[in-house]
């Protein structure tokens, strides 16, 4: 079995959706010039996305698709995990900078990853995971015209 079909077209466009959509959504809540505010959040959105999407998301597909077939809810669920592991890593960063004056923490991680996770937008890091890696399958199944790895 070889491994799954890369996809130019897909590793553009796929990671940009959910900045794009969490961008023009944060415009609303910002006072100010919601322009720059779009643009800035636009900007820190993608960082974090095609880092995601070329760091993890591609190399885990990669190694993935070279033991097994892949399916597209193989993909979106491997989209999912990632999304998680990226917010879980985002939070131990905080925590790290989190005591007085940015230093180093006061409290125990646990307790400060239980408190982070409460927020509803903790929510949004799988989700996008699991956009973006649908729609990166969607964008490379339907330009090849199928959904299983080259033969």
């Amino acid at each position: 079995m070889k491994a799954m079909r890369f996809s130019w077209t897909s590793l553009i466009l796929a990671p940009l959706l959910v900045p794009v959509i969490f961008s023009a959504t944060m415009i609303f809540f910002v006072r100010g010039d919601p322009l720059m505010a779009f643009l800035i959040m636009l900007v820190l959105g993608c960082i974090l996305s095609y880092a995601t999407t070329i760091f993890l998301f591609l190399p885990c597909l990669f190694l993935l698709s070279l033991e097994q077939q892949m399916t597209g809810f193989k993909v979106c669920l491997l989209g999912l995990v990632i999304g998680a592991v990226v917010f879980v890593s985002l939070t131990l960063i905080a925590w790290g900078s989190s005591g007085p004056d940015s230093g180093p923490p006061i409290e125990n991680f646990f307790v400060f990853f239980l408190r982070w996770a409460a927020d509803p937008m903790t929510a949004l890091f799988p989700l996008a995971g699991l956009i973006t890696a649908g729609l990166y399958w969607w964008l490379g199944s339907r330009r090849t015209g199928r959904s299983v790895p080259v033969q």
